[in-house]
């Protein structure tokens, strides 16, 4: 496929046709019947269960198990840059299942060779070297206790209202959610204030965010809480879960000059940022910064396992000489390095970020478009194939209206579009959407209108025309 031929539809149609039935493994299942299995044996984790059950997925669109068919804005959890079922991540999974799929941790093999390769080979030198891991906390995890090794020192700083994982020392450095309820985080841990050009009190007098004092003061209050061991701050380009906040231009390169004063190392996180979905390769390109180790997850492995940690020969060599360790049951698994080598060759040959880029701007258009129509859309905000959109009661006082945010989601759902609401209270009620990067114009165009129709027949949505 010649680069940048997924933006002719026809091409995407001919790889992912509309079936004249759900694609599903499951058919015949009575949804409430399996609704009912589930809330009798399925244990808690911090999420209410979606009220379907989902049994089946291709390319952009999820079928549900009494028969809904969904545009699925969210590439399932921010992951499947490809899209559900795409056939030459298909034959990848069949091939390494078949023929080569777990070694022993010490073992490497072709497809992990090949993916450490060619990932370092597309990223700024300074980034030369990688292993890979199931998922991004514990990416974060490895990257985390790699700058404390190297550093010698045990504090860590991240900003507010950001999400890196589970693990204990990446959840120690999250400041959005799930932080209580269990006795002390890890020691060390400090926090910046979230960049929030929406809602920062922090302005110069027109009015515009002054994102420089806020970071300074930040530093400031670090400096005095600190120990005197910091070893490194991690921070992500987009603050997805926190409703989509972009990083202000410069931000990333005065964050790395505060590392630097400090002898930090600067850890940037690409779980939903990383290969191609904000319209370049890494959104660190998009800064121009090289940071100490950039973490990957979500988008390397089009919905499967995987993450990577990446880094210099330089801090490898010293972390080696203090005798790093990170070695887990699925390090450098050929399975699902296999699929992430597929994936950066499927986006480097069919012009992918390119593509993110373009179609993008279509997403974005759109979206401010519905603002001009709809006075509950306080902030339309994103890069690429991310986006949020935040509801509000009042755009003057951009009170957060959860309940109206939430029943527009429900009716856009209803109406066979799926673009997650962030619900908790501190994200204010934002639509987070991250569709595959192998959507057409015409699917943008079938959510937008989608979406317009949800806000249009939702009461409390403010039409100003």
């Amino acid at each position: 496929m010649s680069p940048g031929a997924l933006t002719n539809d026809a091409a995407a149609v001919a790889l992912h046709p509309k079936e004249e039935e759900p694609p599903t493994l499951y058919k015949g299942l009575d949804a409430q019947e399996l609704k009912a299995k589930c809330d009798k044996h399925m244990l808690h984790y911090g999420s209410s269960f979606h009220k379907d059950v989902i049994t089946g997925a291709r390319g952009l669109y999820i079928y549900t198990a009494s028969g809904h068919r969904i545009l699925d804005w969210t590439s399932g959890q921010m992951s499947c840059l490809l899209g559900h079922g795409h056939p030459e991540i298909v034959k990848v999974i069949v091939d390494h299942a078949m023929y080569l799929d777990h070694l022993f941790s010490g073992m490497v093999s072709p497809p992990v060779l090949s993916l450490g390769e060619r990932l370092c080979n597309a990223l700024p030198a300074g980034l030369d070297k990688a292993f890979f891991l199931s998922t991004g906390g514990e990416s974060n995890e490895a990257a985390i206790k790699m700058a404390k090794v190297y550093t010698g020192k045990f504090e860590v700083v991240g900003l507010g209202a950001s999400w890196h994982g589970m693990t204990a020392q990446a959840l120690g450095a999250q400041y959005h959610y799930g932080r209580k309820g269990h006795g002390p985080n890890m020691p060390g841990m400090l926090m910046l204030p979230s960049p929030n050009a929406y809602r920062s009190m922090f302005r110069k007098p027109d009015g515009s965010y002054d994102w420089e004092a806020e970071l300074n003061h930040g530093w400031q209050m670090i400096d005095l809480q600190s120990c005197g061991s910091l070893a490194a701050c991690i921070v992500e380009c987009i603050q997805s879960s926190a409703g989509m906040h972009v990083l202000p231009p410069g931000y990333l390169k005065a964050l790395k000059k505060h590392c630097e004063a400090r002898g930090m190392l600067l850890i940037v996180d690409e779980a939903q940022t990383g290969v191609g979905r904000c319209g370049d390769f890494m959104a660190i390109e998009h800064e121009d910064v090289v940071p100490d180790i950039v973490t990957l997850s979500k988008t390397l492995g089009n919905g499967l396992p995987l993450s990577a940690v990446v880094t210099s020969a330089e801090i490898d060599r010293v972390c080696v000489e203090r005798d790093y360790m990170f070695y887990t049951t699925h390090i450098n698994d050929p399975l699902p390095a296999a699929v992430g080598d597929k994936v950066l060759e499927v986006v480097q040959r069919d012009g992918l970020v390119a593509h993110a880029r373009q179609l993008g701007a279509v997403l974005h258009d759109g979206l401010r478009k519905l603002q001009s129509r709809y006075g509950c859309i306080g902030d339309v905000r994103g890069r690429g194939l991310m986006a949020g959109v935040e509801i509000v009661l009042d755009r003057e006082t951009k009170a957060p209206a959860l309940d109206l945010a939430k029943a527009i989601g429900d009716h856009a759902y209803e109406l066979g579009l799926w673009a997650n609401l962030s619900s908790h209270p501190s994200f204010g009620g934002t639509f987070r959407i991250a569709p595959p990067i192998t959507v057409t114009a015409s699917q943008l165009e079938e959510g937008l209108a989608i979406l317009e129709k949800a806000f249009a027949e939702t009461e409390g949505s403010m039409p100003l025309y």
